[in-house]
This record gives C-alpha cells, sequence and structure tokens, in this order.
C-alpha cells in the first residue's frame, strides 16, 4: 500500500473518533479552546459533527478507491 492509504484512512479515523467525541463529550471545545461559539446551544457541536462525518465518508471513500487501485494494479503485474 502507498502512504496515500494509510493517509486516508488515517484521516477516516481520527475524524470519527472526533465526531464520537464530539457526541459524547459535547462541550470538548469550548474547554479545549476556551471559546463558545453558540453559547451552549450545541448548534457547532452538531454541525461539527456532520462535517466530521462528512470527513469519515470522504477519507473511506478515497482509501477504498486507492485500495482498489493498487491490488488491481498489482494483480495485473
Amino acid at each position: 500500500m502507498r502512504a496515500r492509504f494509510w493517509i486516508e484512512v488515517s484521516a477516516a479515523l481520527l475524524c470519527g473518533l472526533l465526531a464520537f467525541l464530539t457526541l459524547i463529550v459535547e462541550d470538548w471545545i469550548e474547554v479545549v479552546f476556551r471559546v463558545d461559539p453558540d453559547a451552549h446551544s450545541g448548534t457547532a457541536e452538531w454541525l461539527i459533527v456532520l462535517l466530521l462525518g462528512a470527513g469519515v465518508v470522504v477519507s473511506a471513500l478515497l482509501a477504498g478507491y486507492e485500495w482498489r487501485r493498487t491490488s488491481t494494479s498489482a494483480g495485473e503485474a
């Protein structure tokens, strides 16, 4: 596997972990960055979960494409 595959898998895992963390501990953003962008309404957290979820999907699709591309070219050799 090329490094690109591992970067995409790592990005998918990181996005998934952060999305899960945001669902479980909703105010981790306020604690870590010391800002409260939505005055505890939860809107920013849901937006972040949606964006991270999209990051998981895109990274996983790219990693799958890279996996298929690499395994196809290895089979041709």
